[in-house]
C-alpha cells in the first residue's frame, strides 16, 4: 500500500464532508471490471483512487466483476485483473463479488419494474430500436409495443427466461421518456436474449441483464456509498439514479464521475488493444510495449512507481491528455533508488590488456547503488581480457569524444587506466575485432595517484567470467502522440513504431546478473533500467527487457526526425 496519503481532490472533498457531516459513517466504493480483456494503465488509475479514498479514511473498497455479457468474458481475464490488484498493492479481502451473483435478485427487480408498468418487453429489431430512439436533436418515438400490458409484459419476460424465443427476437426496455433529451433515458434496454453460457452460470441463464441494469442495483445491493467512475458515464447517472428511485432500494449510492486517463504515444481503447494483440502486433497481452498492467509489468514497472504515477496525474473533472514523459519519470525515479547497479555490454568489442599477467584475476570493488548505501558493495572478477561496447571506440574519433581511441586514455568502471596501442581488423571484412591495450597499474580502482585526469570511463566485463545474454531493447508503441488522431486518414495502425523491439543476441553481463531472478529489477549502468523476463529468460540465458532509458532521450529522437 502507499507510504503517503495523497492530497485532496473533489471526490476526496466529497467523502470528508460525508463523513463530517454524518451523511456516511463508513465508506465503501468499488471497483468494477468487465472480465473481457486486460487491465491497462487507465485501470490503475480507477484501482489506485477507490481502493485508496478506503485506505485513507478507513473504509472497505470491494473488487466486483461486472460479467453481464457471457459472449466476451473468460476466466482468464478474471485472473489477470486480480493479480494486476494485488500487484499494485490493494486486497479486497472477502469481498470478491460478481454480477453474477445478483442475477436472480436483478431477475427480481426487473419483475418489480414490469409490475410498476415501468419496463416492456419490445418486440422490435435491434436496428429498429436505434431508428425509433431519435438523435441528440430529435426526439425518439414510442415503440408500438410500449403500452403492452402488465400482465403481457410479465408473460413474455417469464417466457424469454424459459429460452422460447431466439437472440435478438425481444428485449425488455424501460418507461420512461422517448422525448427526453438525454438519450440515454429514451426507454433504454434492460434485458437481452443471449442463448450463451455463462462462466459461472453455465446455461441457467439465457437472458442477462445491462449494464445501465446492473451496475447501479450491485452498488445498492453491496451498499457502496459513493460509486465512482469516468466521465463517460456522466450522462448515465440520470438513468443509475432512475433505476435505484423507481425500486426506491434502501441504499442510493452517489456516482460521482472523473477524468479518465489519456496517455499519449499508446491507445487505451480496449478494442484496439484486442485488434493489437489479434493481429499480431504485438506478442500478447503481456507484451511489455503494452500499456496493460500486466505488460508494463513484465517490462519492469515496479507498484510504487504506478502508484506515484497516479498521485501525481491527479483527479480531474474534464480530460486531458498526460505525458508519457511523467510515466517514465516515475519509474525512473523509483529504480534510480531501489535498483542495484550492475555492469552490461550490449555490443561486445574485445580488448586484450597485453600488460597486463595472464592467468591473473582480480576480485575489484563496486558499489552497488551510489543512492543507497545500505545496499551494499559487491566483487567483480577482472581479468588480462574483457569486453567494452562497441561504440565505446572510434578509430578516428570525433570532437569532445571522451572515450577510447588509438593512443587514447580512458577509465575502466571500478578497475583501471588502459590506453589503446594497436586495432586488430578482420582479414576478410575489415572490421575491428579486438583491441589491444596497456593498463596503468597505479590506477587500481580507476584513480590515479599522480591526479592526472582522464574524462572518459567506460563500463566492461570480463571476457573469461561474464554471461552471455539477450536484451531485449523496447521503446513506444507509436510514433505520433495521438495515434487515433484521424486528421490524414489513416488508421491507428499506420503509426506504429518499427523500432519499437531490438533484440541483441550476443550481449554479455556480469555473472552476478545470473542469479537474478524473473521479474528482478536492475540498473545497466550508462545504459537504461533493465527487468529479467518473467516468461523467456532461463538459467543458460538470462533475458532482461528494458524497462527506461536512464534519462528521457526520446524528445531528442523526435527532433531530429523532424529535420
Amino acid at each position: 500500500m502507499p507510504n503517503n496519503e495523497p492530497s485532496y481532490d473533489f471526490i476526496r472533498e466529497i467523502v470528508a464532508n460525508d463523513l463530517k457531516t454524518g451523511k456516511h459513517k463508513f465508506i465503501r466504493t468499488r471497483f468494477p471490471p468487465e472480465p473481457n480483456g486486460y487491465l491497462h494503465i487507465g485501470h490503475a488509475k480507477s484501482i489506485c483512487l477507490n481502493f485508496g479514498i478506503t485506505s485513507q479514511f478507513n473504509g472497505q473498497c470491494n473488487l466486483r466483476f461486472d460479467d453481464t455479457n457471457p459472449s466476451k468474458e473468460e476466466v482468464e481475464y478474471v485472473e489477470s485483473i486480480k493479480e494486476d490488484v494485488r500487484w499494485l498493492g490493494f486486497d479486497w479481502g472477502d469481498r470478491e463479488y460478481y454480477a453474477s451473483d445478483y442475477f436472480d435478485r436483478l431477475y427480481e427487480f426487473a419483475i418489480n419494474l414490469i409490475k410498476k408498468g415501468k419496463a416492456y418487453v419490445c418486440s422490435l429489431s435491434a436496428e429498429k430500436i436505434r431508428e425509433y430512439r431519435g438523435t441528440l436533436t430529435e426526439p425518439g418515438k414510442d415503440s408500438p409495443y410500449r403500452e403492452r400490458s402488465v400482465e403481457e409484459n410479465l408473460d413474455l419476460f417469464l417466457r424469454m427466461k424459459a429460452g422460447e424465443f431466439q437472440d435478438g427476437e425481444h428485449v425488455l426496455r424501460a418507461k420512461i421518456d422517448m422525448a427526453s433529451s438525454n438519450i440515454n433515458m429514451r426507454d433504454p434496454t434492460l434485458y437481452r436474449i443471449k442463448h450463451v453460457p455463462h462462466h459461472r452460470t453455465g446455461n441457467k441463464w439465457c437472458i442477462y441483464p445491462m449494464y445501465d441494469f446492473t451496475h447501479c442495483l450491485s452498488d445498492a445491493i453491496e451498499t457502496i456509498t459513493h460509486s465512482i467512475c469516468t466521465l463517460e458515464f456522466e450522462n448515465n447517472r440520470p438513468l443509475y439514479d432512475w433505476v435505484l428511485d423507481t425500486l426506491e432500494t434502501e441504499c442510493h449510492p452517489q456516482q460521482i464521475e472523473f477524468a479518465r486517463l489519456n496517455l499519449n504515444y499508446t491507445v487505451l481503447s480496449k478494442r484496439r488493444l484486442i485488434q493489437l494483440v489479434e493481429e499480431g502486433h504485438v506478442t500478447g497481452w503481456d507484451d511489455p510495449r503494452m500499456p496493460t498492467i500486466s505488460g508494463i509489468r513484465r517490462r519492469g514497472y515496479t507498484p510504487e512507481s504506478i502508484r506515484n504515477f497516479c498521485d501525481r496525474i491527479g483527479v480531474a473533472k474534464r480530460d486531458s491528455i498526460v505525458d508519457m514523459e511523467l510515466l517514465e519519470f516515475s519509474i525512473r525515479e523509483d529504480l534510480n533508488r531501489s535498483a542495484h547497479r550492475f555492469m552490461a555490454v550490449l555490443d561486445p568489442l574485445k580488448v586484450v590488456i597485453v600488460n597486463y599477467p595472464e592467468g591473473q584475476v582480480e576480485e575489484l570493488e563496486a558499489i552497488n547503488n551510489p543512492e543507497d548505501e545500505s545496499m551494499g558493495k559487491r566483487m567483480v572478477p577482472f581479468s588480462r581480457e574483457i569486453f567494452i561496447e562497441r561504440d565505446d571506440f572510434r578509430e578516428d574519433p570525433p570532437k569532445k569524444f571522451f572515450r577510447l581511441y588509438p593512443g587514447g586514455e580512458v577509465r575502466l568502471r571500478y578497475a583501471y587506466y588502459i590506453t589503446c596501442r594497436e586495432v586488430i581488423r578482420d582479414k576478410n571484412t575489415g572490421e575491428i575485432v579486438e583491441l589491444r591495450c596497456t593498463y596503468d597499474p597505479e590506477t587500481r580502482g580507476g584513480w590515479s595517484k599522480d591526479k592526472r585526469k582522464v574524462k572518459g570511463t567506460i563500463h566492461w566485463v570480463s571476457k573469461a567470467h561474464s554471461v552471455p545474454a539477450q536484451v531485449r531493447l523496447y521503446d513506444r508503441l507509436f510514433t505520433v502522440p495521438n495515434p487515433l488522431d484521424k486528421k490524414d486518414g489513416k488508421d491507428f495502425k499506420d503509426y506504429l513504431n518499427s523500432t519499437s523491439l531490438e533484440v541483441l543476441t550476443h550481449c554479455r553481463v556480469e555473472p552476478d546478473l545470473k542469479k537474478l531472478r524473473p521479474g528482478s529489477n536492475c540498473q545497466f549502468e550508462r545504459q537504461g533500467y533493465f527487468c529479467v523476463d518473467m516468461k523467456d529468460s532461463e538459467a543458460d540465458l538470462p533475458v532482461f527487457n528494458r524497462t527506461v532509458t536512464l534519462r528521457d532521450s526520446w524528445a531528442k529522437i523526435e527532433k531530429k526526425a523532424k529535420k
